[in-house]
Parts: structure tokens; C-alpha cells; sequence
């Protein structure tokens, strides 16, 4: 028997109250999920929930741990932001050894040649460097970095809301197919007591031989068709595993029925869409984001102006001169700073075209916005059309399973009688062969619909 519809309640895939944009190193959304996490080999018959799966895809998945990692390399950059008004302080020391042959004519025509000149030199310094105004980049550099974290908390929960809606899918599909076979197994049992009749009825003699093939080609045909079922739910249960990114050998089992939500409204979803949907919400950081590297172009268009200061030391040991005015020693230490103005005068209207291009990318960005959320409103009353739609051949499938079975039951009670033949009943098994297939199915497209609805919305996690 096809498990029968369960009573519409608000289902809702919910892991966290509320999302919200990270701030510093924790922006990454962990996701901490309550359910156990799904093991990489399961016994035979252990349940495996919708939500585990989803929690294990939150864990496991890698494109997941990609958008991860991506942000965290954001978070660094915000976790530093304040250096940007950092000086900067460089230490460089070295040492030489020198062996020189020396040969010298001096201006009365004398000469004088030594071999073998050696000495040894050792030099460092201290170079400090503090930059007072760089026509305000450091703020739009510190400024952006911000935006950056937000970003990618963006980009973390856009590809959470897309594996998750996969995950969801697939699971219901394997329900679906389980109640495919659960449906077949109806009609293999239909198909085994019409083949006892049929042979009851050659045995006293009312029947044909006929009768009896057509039966069992019909029961085996029924059989058949559950093999190809139970091998598409292993296949399916394979694509699960792999989204969970987990080892599996398939025998874990899913729950018989697809609970749905038929309460979800157009007006709800078109409110909320701009501001739960993570792809619109990175387009429009994105967009922020280009402002702050405009201010940062522009900055190249005033004059910067640095504090230097310098430490120096070094050291020098002559074994022998040649000239007897060369010392033998010589060390020198000293401290110098200064301001240093540099001031763009003209680098080839490279400033004015970078600025230019900046600006472009800029109205790009808000024209992929305005594109984006046009397509993204198509899509949802689109969805919804065929959610609306799912909910009404589904209850119209509700009614005629119903039909389908009643007269299954009558055509088999007057066939018993020999007052049915066996192309009716045949017409009747189909028929509700058909009736189950397309009652499975609608549950299921309504299920697709739902999710759908709930990705666009970017609300299938919260």
C-alpha cells in the first residue's frame, strides 16, 4: 500500500535562528548543527535523517570548505586592518672580506703597485618609514577590508543555501523511489492472486491457458520493473554519499514518506527575497566594495608625504694601504630623517584611466545587480506558478488513487465471478498503476517546487 499523504504542516529546514553577516576570524558561519554527524560506514538499517545529512554536507562538503577557506583569508586581512597605518622599520647588516691587487700612478709620475691588499668591512642600518598621507587610501584600504569579510560570509551561505536545496532533493527522490517500489510491490501482489486464479480457473476448467501466461508475463514484468527501482535507489543513495562527501556502502535507510509545506505565499517570498537572498546580498556588497577601491584610484591623484629616518653604521679594518693617506681603520655611525613629498605631476594619464575603468566597474556591478534581481523575481513566480500548480495535481492525484483502487477491487471481485475479463482487470491494475506512479510524483514535484521557493528566498537555512 502507497503510504497515504501525511497532514500539511509548516516544514522548514532551520539550523540557526537568524544569519548574519561574520565579523573577523568568525565570519565563516560555523554552522555548529545539534544532529550527530553521519558515520562513514553505517549498519544495516540505520535510519539516516534528512537533517543529519544536511549537517554532514555542512561539514564534509567542499565546495563548502572552499568558500570556507577563501574567507578566511578575508578575515586575516580584517583582523590586520589597522596596519595600513603602520610604519614600517627594515634592518639590513652584512660583512665583507676583500683581497685586492692595487696599482696607482700619482700626478708626479710615480708609481706604486701592492698585492695582496686585504680588509674586512662591516656595515647595517635601520631604515624607519611612517607614510602621513597618501591622499587618504589607507582609510578606503581599512574601510574595504570590512566589506570583504561580509562578502564572503555571503558567498559561505550562497553555497550552503545550494547544496543544502541538492541535498534535500536528493534524499526525497530516494523516498520517492522506495514508494515506487512499495507501489510495485501492490501490483506484484495483485499479479500473484490473479495468476492463482487464472490457473484455478484452467484447473476446474472455466479458464484459458492464455489467461494464465498473460498473468505471469504481467507478474514478471512487475518484477522487473522493482529491480530497476532498488537499482536506482542505490545509485541515488551513491550521489547522497558523495554530496555528504562520506564512504558508504549504501545500507543506510531514509524515512517512507516526504513531509510538505502547501502554506508558503508569493507575497512572503517576493518581501523577503532582497534581503535573505545571498546572491542579490553579494551582488550589492560587491557594488560596495567598488566604491572603496574608487576612493582608493583616486588617492593616486594626491601627493603622498613620508617621514624617513635612517640609522647607518660601518666599519672598515685594512690589513695594509698603499696610500699612505688611507687609514687603517675607519668607522662611521650616524642618524638622519627627514620628510620626503612626492607630488604627481604626470604618469601618462595612468591615474585618469584607472580611475575611469574603476568607475565602469562600478556601474557594471549595479547593472549585474539590477539583472540579477530581475531574473531572480522570474524565478520565484515562476516557482511558485508550479508550486501552486504541484499542490493542485496533487490533490486531483489524492482523489483518483482513491478511484483507481475502488475499482481495482471491483473489477478483481467480479472477475473472481467470471463475470470480469481478464483485459478488464489488466485495465484496471494499469490504472492504478498509473494512479500511484503520478500520485508519487506529484508529491514529489511539490517537493521541488518548495525547495525551490525556499532557495530563491535563501531562507532554506536561517
Amino acid at each position: 500500500m502507497v503510504p497515504t499523504l501525511e497532514a500539511p504542516y509548516n516544514y522548514h529546514l532551520s539550523l540557526s535562528k537568524k544569519f548574519r553577516p561574520m565579523k573577523m576570524a568568525k565570519y565563516f558561519l560555523p554552522f555548529f548543527i545539534t544532529c550527530i554527524s553521519v558515520t562513514a560506514t553505517r549498519a544495516q538499517d540505520d535510519l539516516l535523517t534528512l537533517e543529519e545529512a544536511i549537517a554532514t554536507v555542512l561539514q564534509n562538503n567542499y565546495d563548502i570548505q572552499l568558500a570556507k577557506n577563501d574567507s578566511i583569508i578575508a578575515a586575516l586581512d580584517y583582523k590586520y586592518r589597522n596596519s595600513v597605518f603602520y610604519p614600517t622599520l627594515n634592518g639590513v647588516a652584512g660583512t665583507t672580506w676583500n683581497n685586492n691587487n692595487q696599482r696607482q700612478t700619482l700626478a708626479d709620475n710615480s708609481k706604486r703597485e701592492q698585492n695582496g691588499i686585504r680588509s674586512h668591512n662591516w656595515n647595517a642600518s635601520l631604515a624607519f618609514s611612517w607614510t602621513l598621507f597618501d591622499g587618504l587610501r589607507m582609510f578606503a584600504t581599512r574601510d574595504k577590508a570590512a566589506e570583504l569579510v561580509a562578502a564572503g560570509s555571503y558567498i559561505i551561505k550562497e553555497q550552503m543555501v545550494n547544496s543544502i536545496a541538492q541535498v534535500v532533493n536528493t534524499y526525497y527522490n530516494i523516498v520517492r523511489q522506495k514508494q515506487q517500489i512499495i507501489a510495485t510491490n501492490e501490483q506484484i501482489a495483485l499479479n500473484e492472486e490473479r495468476v492463482k486464479l487464472a490457473q484455478y480457473k484452467l484447473d476446474i476448467g472455466t479458464g484459458a491457458k492464455p489467461d494464465v501466461l498473460q498473468s505471469k508475463v504481467d507478474l514478471n514484468a512487475q518484477k522487473a520493473i522493482k529491480l530497476e527501482q532498488e537499482t536506482l535507489v542505490v545509485q541515488l543513495k551513491e550521489q547522497l554519499a558523495q554530496l555528504m562527501n562520506v564512504k558508504t556502502t549504501t545500507s543506510f535507510q531514509v524515512v517512507d514518506s516526504i513531509p510538505l509545506n502547501t502554506e508558503i505565499g508569493l507575497g512572503n517570498v517576493q518581501e523577503a527575497v532582497e534581503s535573505t537572498n545571498p546572491t542579490l546580498l553579494l551582488l550589492q556588497q560587491n557594488i560596495r566594495i567598488s566604491e572603496f577601491e574608487l576612493r582608493e584610484r583616486k588617492a593616486d591623484l594626491y601627493p603622498d608625504l613620508t617621514f624617513n629616518a635612517n640609522y647607518i653604521f660601518n666599519r672598515t679594518n685594512n690589513q695594509t694601504v698603499i696610500n699612505p693617506f688611507s687609514p687603517l681603520f675607519n668607522q662611521s655611525t650616524g642618524f638622519n630623517y627627514g620628510l620626503n613629498l612626492a607630488v604627481p605631476i604626470f604618469n601618462r594619464f595612468a591615474t585618469k584611466r584607472l580611475i575611469k575603468q574603476t568607475e565602469i566597474d562600478m556601474r557594471n556591478r549595479q547593472l549585474l545587480f539590477e539583472n540579477q534581481r530581475s531574473q531572480l523575481n522570474l524565478a520565484v513566480i515562476i516557482a511558485y506558478r508550479s508550486y501552486e500548480l504541484q499542490k493542485k495535481a496533487l490533490a486531483l492525484e489524492e482523489e483518483n488513487i482513491l478511484l483507481a483502487r475502488e475499482n481495482v477491487d471491483i473489477v478483481f471481485q467480479t472477475y473472481k465471478l467470471g463475470a470480469a475479463t481478464l483485459v478488464q482487470l489488466r485495465e484496471a491494475q494499469n490504472s492504478l498503476e498509473m494512479a500511484n506512479n503520478r500520485l508519487i510524483a506529484a508529491r514529489y514535484a511539490l517537493k521541488l517546487s518548495e525547495t525551490e521557493l525556499l532557495r530563491l528566498k535563501g531562507d532554506i537555512i536561517r
